[in-house]
Order: structure tokens, then sequence, then C-alpha cells
């Protein structure tokens, strides 16, 4: 069984503001003193494991992030007859559980990623308490704690600082996606109409305003411990594989939800390199330290690539035991890859990455 699994992808955006900085302009980051485009691994991680192709593969092996356990504890309490007073205090108790909560606050310090299992212990000890009309006990929320079959919560980890036995550990590390090319952030000036302005008294816009948007092909990388995974989900390796398959055609189909509205910007990755092994993980990223430049960059980054995984094979020995190229880009003839490397379709690809060679 192959212990880390790694996929490289090249995706190109057109105009677009996928993950906004605090001044609503897109996130950018100096690589090789260059400026390039970026979109973090907090946004490309809750693209994916919101994303309807997630949701519909994994069902309800989900988690849930929130800080509202105590407000919705003590809704139900008091939508069952429990007094306010009473079904706050209750709640307050319950919320405790899964993080800080401030005097006379329901809601935890910090949001909870919380597993299935533990929502419907949650709930069934809202049902006890009210029936019963009493404060729940040490007894009763020692039960509230459970180790989550929620594949994103085996993925992405979570850590409660309140709880620290609860803790997991994330199987998969991503990282910001950056261009492969210098990229600035340029701005879109843009006017509103009112549409019962007949032009009798002006034609002036409604509204007037800037909005920042940047453009580019971007070089996303993800690395997944299968195994660390598999120990995540008590070993359930049907779901993990599940779960790795669900987390693939995500990265590669879904895009950042970021003001989509106004640049409809959704993509495909033009261009995936899996590796599977149980090599050291390493990031292609330095492939891209020199800006790409010319006329086919998408070419042109995927030549640096896969020139980068032969010099790192040379230099350090194979860095996995077999490859997968899914390729979109229509100048792409073949791999250029020394080794075991297989070309085919995303189906394909799913079978190479569940499998046990």
């Amino acid at each position: 069984m192959s212990h880390f699994i790694q996929l490289h992808l090249l995706t190109a955006y057109p105009p677009a503001n996928l993950n906004r900085d605090d001044l609503g302009r897109p996130k950018t980051a100096i690589m090789g003193g260059a400026k390039r485009l970026r979109v973090s691994s907090q946004s490309l991680k809750r693209t994916w494991r919101t994303s309807a192709l997630f949701e519909e593969a994994v069902g309800q092996h989900r988690g849930m992030r929130t800080k509202q356990v105590g407000i919705q504890a003590a809704k139900r309490l008091q939508e069952k007859g429990v007094k306010e007073k009473d079904a706050q205090a209750w709640a307050t108790e319950i919320a405790k559980i899964f993080g800080d909560v401030a005097k006379g606050e329901l809601e935890t310090s910090q949001l909870v990623h919380i597993g299935p299992e533990e929502q419907a212990a949650v709930d069934a000890l809202v049902e006890k308490l009210a029936d019963e009309y009493r404060a729940p006990e040490k007894e009763d929320l020692d039960l509230l704690r459970h180790k989550p079959s929620a594949v994103d919560i085996a993925l992405f980890g979570r850590m409660l600082a309140a709880s620290p036995a609860f803790n997991v550990e994330a199987a998969c590390q991503v990282a910001h996606a950056i261009t492969v090319h210098a990229a600035e952030v340029e701005d879109d000036y843009f006017t509103a109409v009112d549409d019962l302005n007949t032009g009798d008294e002006h034609r002036g816009a409604a509204h007037v305003g800037e909005a920042g948007f940047g453009a580019g092909l971007f070089y996303g990388y993800v690395c997944i411990d299968r195994q660390q995974l598999i120990e995540n989900l008590d070993g359930d390796e049907a779901l993990a594989d599940r779960a790795i398959a669900a987390l693939v055609e995500a990265a590669v189909k879904t895009s950042p939800k970021g003001k989509q509205n106004s640049f409809g910007s959704r993509a495909h990755a033009s261009y995936v390199l899996a590796e599977q092994g149980s090599q050291q993980p390493r990031s292609l990223s330095v492939a891209f330290l020199r800006p790409v430049q010319g006329d086919n960059q998408a070419i042109e980054a995927i030549s640096r690539l896969e020139r980068q995984v032969n010099k790192f094979d040379e230099v350090y020995g194979p860095g996995a035991e077999q490859r997968f190229v899914v390729a979109a880009e229509v100048d792409y003839e073949k791999p250029r890859l020394e080794g075991p490397v297989v070309q085919g379709g995303l189906t394909s690809l799913f079978d190479f990455l569940t499998s046990d060679k």
C-alpha cells in the first residue's frame, strides 16, 4: 500500500477575484522576486469540502464547522419546554465540551469541527435533558466526544484546545496555489444604472465602484498521507478511498466561490500529475521560481514540472513508485517523465489512487 499520494495541478483562471485579502483585492505573494496571484489553502480546502461533488461522494460522513453548538442546543431545549434560563445554563455546559465559552455567552471562542456522531450525541442529550428536566451531569457530557468518522475532519484535522485528547492529526496538506508567472492585480471600474431613470433629468450612473481582479495559471499542490487517513477513520480503508476520490475530483473540478457571480471564473485543471509511493513528499513549486514567460505558458509550465520531477529523481532517487498524468491541455502530447507513468482520464486516475499496488 502506498503511503503518500501527491497531486500537482495546473489550473488556468480568467479574470477573477477568487480569494480576497483584507482590502477586498486578490491575494498575492512574492516568489522568485516577482509578484504572483495566490489562493490560500484555507480557501481551497473550504471550497473542496463544501462542494456538491464532495458531499455526494461521502454522504453523511461529513463534518460541520461552527461556533453555535451551544446556541442550537439552547434553542432546541426551549422548543421542548425548558425555561430560557435553564436552557442556556445546560447548553453552556454542552458547549464547553467543544471549546472555551466566555461568561454569559453560548458561542465557543473558536470554530469547532464537529463530526456527525458528535452532533447526534448532542441531539440525544438534549432530548434526554428535556424529558427528565435536569442539568447535564459529568457522565452525560463525557459521552459527547467521539472519534469522528467525518472524512473532512480526517483529511484536514482539527484542534480542540479545551480537550487535546480529541484533536485529529490532518492526513492532508494543501499548499497555497500561486501563479506560475508574474501577475498584477488590476482594477475593474464599473457602474450600475437605475432602470427607472428615463434620462430626462440626468444620464449619470446610480452607482460607481472599483473591484480588483487578476488572471493566471496557478500551480497547486496536495499531499495525502493515506496511512494517517485510514488511521483517522478507524481503519476503514473503503471510506478512506472514497475520501481520496472525492477530494481529488473536487480539487480538479471546483473553483473558489469568491466573486463568481461577477466573474464567472469556474475552471477545471488543465494538467494533473499524481504520484504514489512511500518516498518523502516534496512540492514542485521550485520549477516556477523563475516566472514562466512566452506565448504558450501552459505547455512551458507542464514542461518545467516534468523536467523538475526528472531532475529530483536524478539527484535524490525516484520520488514516487508510480505516476499518473491527466492532461486536458490541447497542445500536450505525452508525458516526458522518466520511470513508470500512465496517462488517462479522471476515472482511471481514481482507480490508480485507490489501488494497493
